[in-house]
């Protein structure tokens, strides 16, 4: 017998639907779905934001009480999340315990209980949310199969219908059980007619077997039956068809079918002695971070850097996020405002109202916490460099040869390409290594002829569609000059490019690091891809069996991922219409990469300027090649042309460590702060 189970995910912030829509919404969605479990006694998972019912509580209570009477006599089962419906892997691990907190509470208050089961927002998920969950009062997590499993191939398709653990890479585990995007999307596609119900019962009829199984029938959004959000222009038309009556067919058919039962999400567990169950997973994977539900087009760098001007309120959230975490006078509802700015769905399909209002919202929350951007230090001009020198003591070399300008300290060695933007031929972190840890591979320096090009470091790209690329890799006459008061070298210069100016910035810093800083000076993105601050590392300088990445994904701890000999390459595009397939969500600020003996930081602020990033790693030749960029922009269905009002200066610190093996370099505030200033 095969026992099924259905979670019914409800959620009125819904992107594409107008909020003098909600009533219809509940009449037309949200009934037809608690009359259906009353009547055929059907053990539904219902799951909500608690947003969203506090929305349902102002417009119709009585949806709230049949719900929880559903909930007493064990109809149905009631499913969390948090408070707002926000991505975990993108914001940081402090939002992301407040939401659940708040969240929870909710939840309390209306059905007089806390919710066992928690579906991932959006099914986006990363092993540091694993604990979060624990120590929220979670008991179990509901996550998506298929995408966790196409990078597991070592896992038994048997798996998939049993409870397993979900692990994260510090000893911490928490119960599991499936959802499946091929199983919602055909129930989908059989409630608005285009599948039979033979069709459909055949499907179903796939996965049977006569050992234990438990199969997730639905996992998915409850506003698309009989309502239309209006989200593409390919969603089935509503003919006439009752979509509830079909759904109802469906489930009568296979109440009268002996091979099929019908259970709580919950119960799932009760599986965990079945052969095959209580395997510990590990969903995450180097190519794939960040799993998230359905296809490849659905993926991380949709709620990150595309939409309407998801950079530009990205980073909006976080400056209020460094204001609020810490002011010990921030209440819960200012935490409750900052995880409703940061619902997945402002970042997607809004419609033009509601992104109008939301703009406001966001503007009044800016100036109620008077967040504002620090301004960057001043730097001596050219004329003054050489009497400073010797007024401080601080006597760098600095040679302009041909091309190249070559500058030495006591730390540091970089030589720049001036005919290239001042990309970074060469950086040396002297007291960590002989060789540069980062730079250029020359064309030629890989045999391989489809790798057959110039592949600079601290560059910009841009990529429009049909148009031709967009890069800061011009001549360059720099600018040399020190801030006396830090002894530090800066080199600057301006390059032309067709959307307006690009200044770059590289500071040798007093403690032995560089910063990267470029200011865009351009009235508008365009649709496309903007990555900036590529960072290539040299290959010789790295052992290829030991490299690895890591970075914060909205969890407490850092993820680490092992190179290998893999072929990641988040930066892929996934067809002409979406420019990337994945990204890291670097909540502390920092991503790592690195070896047993040594590792590279790079810091930056999302406070300042939000960027999401993008991992190349792919073995060439007995060789390998390891890039990290950083997406400001990326295109896919939700995308909208930018204006003037996103971020237009990034800013980027490069240190490096010995003994990465024995230990791992984590950021703190203040240090953000301190090289920020």
């Amino acid at each position: 017998m095969l026992k099924l189970y259905s979670i019914f995910h409800l959620n009125l912030a819904y992107s594409s639907i107008e909020e003098n829509q909600r009533a219809q919404v509940i009449e037309c969605c949200y009934w037809p779905l608690l009359r259906l479990a009353r009547k055929l006694n059907l053990p539904f998972g219902i799951e909500a934001p608690a947003y969203t019912l506090n929305v349902i509580a102002e417009i119709d209570p009585a949806w709230l009480a049949e719900l929880y009477a559903l909930m007493k006599n064990g109809s149905c089962e009631f499913i969390g999340s948090g408070y707002a419906q926000i991505i975990g892997p993108l914001v940081p691990a402090a939002v992301n315990r407040a939401n659940l907190r708040l969240g929870l509470e909710l939840y309390e208050r209306l059905f007089h209980s806390r919710p066992r089961l928690a579906l991932v927002n959006e099914q986006a998920y990363s092993s540091g949310l694993v604990k979060q969950y624990l120590e929220a009062g979670f008991k179990a997590l509901v996550m998506e199969w298929d995408n966790p499993f196409q990078q597991h191939p070592e896992w038994s398709r048997e798996w998939r219908y049993l409870p397993q653990f979900a692990c994260d890479q510090h000893g911490n585990r928490i119960p599991l059980i499936w959802n499946k995007s091929i199983a919602f999307q055909k129930f989908q596609r059989y409630a608005h007619a285009e599948l039979e119900l033979d069709e459909y019962y055949s499907y179903l009829k796939q996965h049977l077997s006569d050992r234990p199984r438990a199969f997730p029938m639905y996992g998915n959004d409850v506003e698309i039956f009989d309502f239309r959000p209006g989200r593409y222009q390919t969603e089935p038309v509503l003919n006439g068809q009752n979509e509830w009556a079909r759904i109802e067919k469906l489930f009568e058919a296979l109440l009268a079918e002996e091979r099929f039962s019908f259970i709580r999400p919950s119960q799932v567990l009760d599986l965990f002695d079945a052969p095959g169950a209580g395997n510990e997973l590990h969903l995450e994977s180097p190519e794939q971070p960040v799993p998230v539900k359905k296809q490849g087009k659905y993926n991380l760098t949709r709620w990150a850097v595309t939409g309407r001007n998801n950079t530009r309120i990205n980073t909006d959230c976080w400056r209020i996020f460094e204001y609020l975490k810490d002011e010990p006078q921030a209440t819960d509802v200012d935490w409750r405002e900052l995880c409703y700015l940061w619902s997945s769905d402002f970042r997607t399909h809004i419609t033009e109202k509601r992104w109008t209002n939301y703009q406001t919202r966001l503007k009044e929350s800016l100036e109620k916490f008077q967040v504002r951007n620090k301004p960057s230090p001043d730097v001596e001009t050219k004329a003054a460099v050489r009497e400073i020198f010797v007024e401080a003591n601080f006597q760098p070399r600095v040679e302009r040869k041909g091309r190249y300008l070559d500058i030495e300290t006591e730390n540091l060695r970089i030589i720049l390409n001036c005919r290239r933007g001042l990309a970074l031929d060469k950086l040396w972190f002297k007291s960590v290594s002989e060789q540069p840890l980062v730079g250029t591979l020359a064309h030629g320096y890989y045999e391989d002829i489809d790798w057959g090009a110039d592949y600079y470091t601290g560059h910009l790209v841009f990529e429009m569609p049909g148009q031709p690329k967009v890069t800061d890799l011009n001549p360059i006459d720099p600018t040399v000059a020190i801030a006396p008061s830090r002894r530090e070298i800066c080199v600057s210069g301006c390059v032309a490019t067709p959307l307006g100016p690009v200044t770059k910035t590289i500071t040798l810093k007093r403690n032995g690091t560089l910063d990267l800083e470029y200011a865009l000076d351009w009235t508008k993105i365009p649709l496309g891809s903007l990555r900036i601050a590529n960072i290539t590392l040299n290959p010789e300088a790295f052992d290829a069996e030991q490299l690895y990445f890591e970075t914060h994904n909205g969890g407490t701890a850092a993820e680490r991922f092992h190179v290998g000999g893999r072929r990641i390459d988040h930066g892929r595009s996934v067809s002409f219409l979406v420019s990337a397939s994945g990204g890291l969500g670097m909540t502390e600020n920092q991503f790592i990469c690195g070896d047993a003996k040594k590792r590279i930081a790079i810091t930056t602020s999302h406070a300042q300027a939000y960027t999401l990033p993008l991992v190349t790693a792919m073995p060439i030749s007995g060789s390998y090649f390891f890039r990290a960029a950083f997406s400001v922009q990326e295109i896919d269905e939700t995308s909208r042309e930018t204006g003037r009002s996103f971020p237009c200066r990034f800013r980027f610190n490069l240190a490096a460590f010995a003994n990465a093996g024995q230990g791992r370099y984590k950021s703190s505030s203040e240090q953000t702060r301190d090289w920020m200033r």
